[in-house]
């Protein structure tokens, strides 16, 4: 497996423009902020280890039972505590994809099977993936829509193939739906309606809905009450911290916040990807607030030397060094972006290969 790298990494390059991590561009607001502000009077105690009043009002706002609820220290701990309390013999993933789906099977003694998403088919999902359900037989499979990094969703024809499939064959299937926060109509996209149906974990996140990655908090909705005491057996107390709990609570208040959100999500990104296009780079039909182009190689470390940090796709599986991501931001930083490549590329566009 190529080297775990990620976006974000603001740390190494405290003055660049992060376009590497894919947080919501409105910034984090608020509200979510004064609340874990104001929560830290309380550090003297142990967080909830139940998460109940957190639970509460997701269950209100997912519209779930809150006893199939599930809260963790990121969705990354979840992920993590989903492969180590099921512990699948042999496990089908995506790629390219999250890195981490992987990572986590692995560490459980899972075997890792990959159903490859193909250029030529502009890396979407196709029937072959339910094919490759059947051939391998798995017993768990765990699917990103849309996916990280091309952003792309799965078919609707796909994701009932899919089902169908792991219903009749006993599988477990676990969708990550972090970024259908961000796609017009989102929930009618969900695999909720499905949770009783059949075997089914689904994977969601505060961390790019509200900008909240450094609380680390993310939950996962699931029916089987069986497989969430397993995640808890295998998971430490209080992963959730009190200052992430009371920022989870206020975040899921801020709705005209989501709203704005999506709007400001849809414009950016159509004026990102006319940029890429301008120079002629192929820019896939992400649903999401990112983007995956291909372009020349080197693009990544010419852009740091403008002050830009995009995220090379190098390291995921089936991707090469002329894949990249960027992040969907506002407008004034979108325009440095934009005259950043301009720079680059000089007053003649045909110079831009021999530039990089």
């Amino acid at each position: 497996m190529k080297e775990q790298v990620h976006g974000g990494d603001v740390y190494r390059y405290p003055d660049a423009i992060d376009y590497s991590s894919n947080m919501n561009p409105m910034g984090t607001p608020e509200a979510v902020i004064r609340a874990a502000r104001e929560s830290m009077s309380r550090i003297a105690n142990y967080p909830d280890v139940r998460c109940d009043r957190l639970r509460a009002a997701l269950s209100a706002a997912e519209q779930v039972p809150q006893d199939w609820l599930i809260c963790g220290n990121g969705a990354a701990e979840l992920i993590f505590s989903l492969a180590f309390a099921l512990r699948p013999g042999k496990a089908l993933v995506a790629a390219p994809t999250f890195a981490e789906y992987e990572q986590a099977l692995r560490a459980a003694g899972s075997e890792v099977c990959f159903y490859s998403l193909k250029r030529e088919n502009g890396f979407e999902a196709d029937e072959g993936l339910a094919e490759a359900i059947r051939r391998e037989k798995p017993q768990m499979v765990i699917l990103c829509s849309p996916n990280n990094p091309t952003g792309l969703l799965i078919p609707d024809q796909v994701m009932e193939q899919v089902r169908d499939v792991c219903r009749r064959e006993d599988v477990f299937l676990v969708m990550d739906e972090c970024f259908l926060d961000f796609v017009e109509d989102g929930e009618k996209l969900s695999q909720k309606p499905y949770l009783e149906e059949q075997k089914l974990f689904i994977l969601r996140a505060f961390t790019k809905r509200y900008a909240m990655a450094g609380l680390r908090l993310g939950y996962g909705i699931c029916a089987d009450p069986g497989v969430l005491e397993k995640m808890h057996e295998v998971m430490q107390p209080w992963s959730v911290s009190i200052p992430a709990q009371a920022a989870g609570v206020a975040a899921l208040a801020q709705e005209e916040y989501v709203r704005e959100s999506l709007e400001v999500v849809k414009q950016e990104r159509a004026f990102l990807r006319g940029v890429l296009e301008e120079h002629g780079f192929y820019v896939y039909d992400s649903r999401a607030n990112y983007l995956f182009f291909r372009a020349p190689r080197g693009l990544r470390e010419a852009l740091l030397e403008h002050g830009i940090m995009i995220r090379s796709c190098a390291n995921y599986r089936n991707l090469g060094e002329e894949y990249y991501r960027i992040a969907v931001r506002k407008r004034e930083d979108n325009e440095k972006f934009k005259a950043a490549l301009e720079a680059l590329a000089g007053k003649d566009g045909g110079r831009w290969q021999r530039q990089l």
